[in-house]
């Protein structure tokens, strides 16, 4: 090591004391060039074998130190797939109340007028109770609601449309109802009074909520299943060999108008669509928010589970708080010019769930993100809405030997992301992203890749 002038730095000439600083300043110093260097040793099976053609990205973070331990094309942009619902859910955590805004009710001299703000709880069969239910079954003047501040399209940028009949593609809206999915069941019992000795089962099949839509029965299968037609809610229930089974189906939303149909049974009584409201020169007498579930709830099932349709709501939610309009779009734009400025590098930002393969994103930016996330944002939220090891999705990251992360999957064809914090063996909470492109391993194999680089952090 050379001294500032230039000359060598005569050791024995040193105080003692300082002899002992230099060596432990070294000490340190060569401590943490070898950390360093084993993340990169244990990287490199990320990047050989079944990933030597996939384009892989990886930052390892240390925020006491303020800087990378590792980085491997930390600022390329790559398909995050549901990494996107990191983003989506610090929008959620840093700009929805406390609890879900379901609507906002005016009263008006003649009418109660209904402003949705795109709850996806309400109704849902996995929450129990619906304050707005409540409310508008005990109001006596006649009912509209309004959808003029919905600025989006039911389906997003960059989806795979052939898939309008899965439960993770479900339309978007203003007013959802029932998840805007029909639920299936099948339930088997067996026949007390048999007629002939081959038929000794009694079939049930039954929707939530129950319709009147078109169905049509295909050929019995192994597996219980139910598909929607392409441009209607006609359905095609198929038989399966299960003595109980569920099926979930997204239904055509139109608007907001099969939300209100669907309600009507619940209600007992007609909510009418106000296409074209105005409000001026209307006196409002009263105007209530009226709340539902704990934000955290509904964020911590969306990152759990990675739940498609509650993060595009959550990000349609944020807008209408906002910009008071229900539009994707103008609120991404809104957040990348404030409060995302300062991401690294410039992502491609198209929806909130991550179901668009038009979404890019860069580990550096995931780093930036939950970086963002630690320093203004309670700690011990953060930990109860991400998934924590063998919990939600990160039961599928196997290999881990215990290790403690707190973070969020991505996957699609070809796609495997892991972003979020690692315990260290210094106990330290470190950040880190792996972003995978274009493979077309195993994703059991890839997993079990991740798995073990992480328990050597």
């Amino acid at each position: 090591m050379a001294a500032p002038s230039g000359k060598k730095l005569n050791m024995k000439a040193l105080h003692p004391s300082m002899h002992l600083l230099f060596i432990s300043i070294c000490g340190v110093i060569l401590m943490g060039c070898g950390f360093q260097h084993k993340i990169a040793r244990s990287a490199q099976q990320l990047t050989q074998d079944e990933l030597a053609t996939a384009h892989i990205g990886i930052a390892v973070f240390d925020p006491e130190k303020n800087t990378y331990l590792y980085e491997h094309q930390s600022d390329k942009l790559f398909v995050p797939a549901s990494n996107t619902k990191i983003i989506t859910s610090y929008a959620g955590m840093k700009f929805l109340p406390t609890r879900i805004p379901t609507a906002v009710l005016k009263e008006i001299d003649t009418a109660v007028i209904v402003i949705p703000m795109g709850d996806p709880t309400f109704l849902h069969p996995e929450f129990s109770a619906h304050p707005l239910l409540d409310r508008l079954k005990k109001i006596e003047k006649p009912i509209y609601l309004t959808s003029s501040h919905w600025k989006t399209s039911p389906l997003g940028n960059g989806w795979s449309y052939e898939d309008f009949s899965e439960a993770f593609m479900t339309e978007r809206s203003a007013f959802p109802v029932y998840g805007n999915q029909i639920h299936w069941f099948q339930e088997k019992t067996k026949k007390e009074n048999p007629s002939q000795a081959t038929d000794t089962v009694d079939l049930f099949i039954y929707s939530y909520p129950e319709i009147n839509w078109p169905v049509d029965f295909g050929k019995a299968a192994t597996q219980f299943n139910v598909t929607r037609a392409p441009h209607s809610n006609s359905f095609t229930l198929i038989e399966g060999k299960e003595k109980q089974a569920q099926a979930s189906v997204p239904f055509i939303t139109n608007g907001v108008q099969t939300g209100l149909d669907l309600l009507f049974d619940s209600l007992h009584k007609r909510i009418v669509n106000w296409e074209e409201p105005n409000y001026k020169g209307i006196n409002t007498i009263r105007e209530d928010t009226i709340f539902s579930q704990p934000t955290d709830s509904l964020l911590s099932i969306m990152m759990h589970r990675s739940d498609n349709f509650y993060a595009d709501q959550i990000l349609l939610m944020v807008s209408q708080l906002k910009r008071g309009e229900m539009n994707e779009g103008a609120i991404i734009d809104d957040l990348l010019s404030k409060e995302l400025s300062s991401m690294p590098v410039l992502p491609r930002w198209i929806d909130g769930s991550g179901l668009s393969r038009y979404n890019l994103f860069s580990p550096s930016d995931m780093i930036h993100v939950l970086e963002k996330m630690r320093n203004e944002l309670p700690w011990n939220r953060i930990a109860a809405v991400f998934p924590q090891s063998a919990e939600g999705t990160l039961r599928s990251i196997s290999g881990l030997s215990g290790k403690s992360i707190i973070a969020k999957t991505g996957s699609m064809g070809g796609v495997l992301c892991l972003s979020g914090y690692v315990l260290s063996k210094q106990k330290k909470w470190l950040s880190f992203s792996i972003m995978i492109n274009n493979h077309s391993s195993s994703g059991t194999v890839l997993r079990k890749k991740i798995g073990a680089f992480l328990s050597q952090l």
